[in-house]
């Protein structure tokens, strides 16, 4: 599966001697990184050998890391989404290979029973926290599953999921 980043900033308006001029107040989440420049990295859910006569799913944990410099952030957050890849539904993505599939999906947590996407369809976004002054980060995992038992034809099967990142 490979990893494509889609960075979106949104920028906090007004400058931290205007906030402390009339009082601080919490900005909205994803919202909070004064003259910030940041950074994403990600290794990607690779899931290695599939055997479809194995009794138990294949599972992969992956990491997303959003590393920043700026001014200073203060009780902002970092959202980060996945698309639902080639399939177009999170629900159940699938890897291809030509005409063939091989289901599998992304998830939140490690009992993999959230749905890692944008909000729709029963999905949720993994949001983070990211205080801090001059340099600050955070990194997150998300986890993959094969469902066992999935006769599909051998050879190399891919996705490619667009990660975005708001911050």
């Amino acid at each position: 599966m490979t990893i494509t980043f889609a960075h979106l900033f949104r920028g906090f308006a007004a400058l931290l001697v205007t906030a402390l001029a009339v009082g601080i107040t919490a900005p909205e989440p994803a919202q909070a990184c004064t003259l910030c420049t940041c950074s994403v990295t990600a290794t990607n859910a690779s899931f290695g050998t599939y055997n479809p006569t194995a009794t138990a799913p294949t599972d992969t944990v992956g990491t997303v890391t959003v590393n920043c410099t700026g001014l200073v952030a203060l009780l902002g957050s970092v959202e980060i989404a996945a698309s639902a890849g080639s399939s177009g539904t999170v629900v159940q993505r699938t890897m291809q290979q030509g005409a063939n599939s091989l289901n599998y999906n992304l998830y939140v947590d490690p009992a993999r029973s959230i749905l890692f996407g944008n909000g729709a369809g029963g999905s949720q976004t993994i949001t983070r926290p990211l205080n801090g002054l001059l340099v600050f980060g955070q990194s997150v995992f998300y986890y993959g599953r094969i469902p066992a038992r999935q006769w599909v034809r051998a050879g190399s099967y891919t996705d490619s999921v667009i990660i975005t990142v708001t911050y």
